[in-house]
């Protein structure tokens, strides 16, 4: 083994110093150097058991392994020279003392059948917050096995942001403070949270490195203040956090809708279709420009979300209970019972595409069960987008609409503030986290929308 030393910042130092009974979520902004931590931790582990050392490195994509071969490939060379060999085929690195480390892929449960039953001492996931929920990772802790004197451990790395985001925050930033040891419930162990950003890594160019995040989100700060500062919590949804603000935007739950005698206020439906994936529904109700039933003002043409049906399973925001049209329509015409409104409005126009088979879409399937949908006439996401985020910073404005949610629609809450920028195409919404609420408020929106449209050209 060469005996050429290792440069570390300080972030990958304290990282290393940590006790190994520990498990460690490595956290924080964009180039501090996680990724570099994992490689150096992965050596260390193989270089302290031998043999003993089996090491798996996790990424979601056979596309997200190509920077950490070729970053494992510099730090073992400089250790090791060709002592190291690297089987490309198996994405597996064999060691002169027969350890090994292994690069692996795991993006859904069939992915999984490649670990089943096989055993590893060092779990490592990088870029975790790509994983919608923590499931495959979870399942990733049954393979942890080793001798009694080798300490087995899991470390995890993500930016802020990404469509796990919420269950990341979580689970391992808000539990503790940075580099203190707090319990997790669900793997029943100690961990630590261990932040990084690039302002502390000597090793890059930092200058023209925040030169990049900046001109990548020119329009975004609060993404920038999560790149550049590893913040959580103003990452809470980096497409919408700009523009949302419970202060503003949430109010406390209606009890009924105003009737004619308060004005004109209009009400309808707002819907997203799923079965394996979650339905989200809205009763959505339009202001003439008056008080509302909880004493605040509301500006006319303003939206407000009394109430919600959403069909996720506990805790599983991205996955639906598989209901069928008829169960979800009895559930629709329930809601609206309780608020005296008809069971109509607006849906994905992907609902209303014919099947082939005799029922026809599912729109005429709601139809036949007594709840009446209109297509929303979307066009494209980014118009539906730019309409909902107007609306959601507007609100509180006295003179124009916004968008106001009660707190009663809890689905609403739980994803909307937490869903992250699509990276490719950076004005839409990655569709890969729940979305669904999102979308159902988009249709919604548009409705509005289209309403506007017609107006002005009639000449009103």
């Amino acid at each position: 083994m060469n005996q050429e030393t290792i440069p570390l910042n300080e972030f990958q130092h304290k990282t290393l110093l940590l006790p190994e009974e520990l498990d460690v979520f490595c956290g924080g902004g964009r180039g501090g150097g996680k990724s570099y931590g994992l490689g150096v931790l992965g050596l260390r582990h193989v270089e302290q058991y031998d043999e003993r050392a089996r090491v798996l490195y996790i990424r979601k994509t056979y596309k997200g392994l190509a920077d950490f071969e070729l970053l494992t490939r510099e730090l073992f060379g400089k250790v090791y020279g060709n002592g190291a060999r690297y089987n490309g085929a198996e994405h597996v690195w064999r060691f002169p003392n027969n350890a090994y480390l292994e690069l692996g892929q795991l993006e859904t449960h069939g992915d999984y059948a490649k670990y089943q039953g096989r055993s590893f001492t060092l779990l490592m996931g990088d870029e975790i917050g790509q994983f919608e929920t923590p499931d495959l990772l979870d399942l990733l802790r049954s393979n942890l096995r080793g001798p009694k004197d080798v300490p087995v451990r899991v470390v995890f790395a993500a930016n802020p942001g990404g469509p796990g985001h919420a269950w990341v925050a979580k689970r391992y930033v808000f539990k503790a403070a940075p580099w203190t040891p707090f319990y997790e419930e669900k793997s029943k162990r100690t961990w630590v949270y261990a932040p990084s950003t690039f302002s502390e890594n000597q090793f890059i160019d930092r200058d023209q490195y925040r030169d990049q995040l900046e001109s990548s989100c020119p329009h975004d700060p609060e993404l920038l203040r999560a790149w550049v500062e590893g913040d959580w919590t103003v990452s809470r949804g980096a497409y919408f956090a700009s523009v949302l603000d419970e202060k503003r935007n949430a109010i406390d739950p209606w009890q009924a809708i105003p009737t004619r005698g308060w004005g004109m206020w209009e009400n309808y439906l707002a819907h997203d279709f799923g079965s394996s994936a979650p339905s989200a529904t809205y009763v959505v109700v339009k202001s003439p420009g008056a008080e509302g039933p909880d004493g605040r003002w509301y500006p006319r043409d303003s939206l407000i979300l009394v109430d919600e049906l959403a069909t996720n399973k506990p805790d599983r925001p991205n996955e639906g209970l598989g209901w069928t049209v008829p169960i979800l329509a009895e559930e629709i015409v329930a809601m609206c019972k309780r608020w005296k409104i008809r069971p109509q409005g607006v849906a994905d126009d992907a609902c209303f595409a014919k099947t082939g088979h005799s029922t026809g879409s599912i729109a005429d399937e709601f139809t036949r069960c007594g709840v009446y949908f209109r297509p929303a006439k979307k066009a494209d996401r980014i118009t539906g987008w730019n309409m909902m985020r107007r609306l959601l910073q507007d609100a509180g404005k006295p003179d124009v609409p916004g968008l106001y949610v009660s707190r009663g629609c809890t689905y609403f809450w739980e994803t909307v503030p937490y869903l992250g920028r699509d990276m490719k195409r950076v004005e839409d919404v990655d569709s890969q986290g729940p979305d669904h609420a999102a979308d159902a408020v988009r249709y919604g929106c548009l409705k509005l929308r289209s309403e506007m449209q017609r107006v002005k050209l009639a000449g009103y």
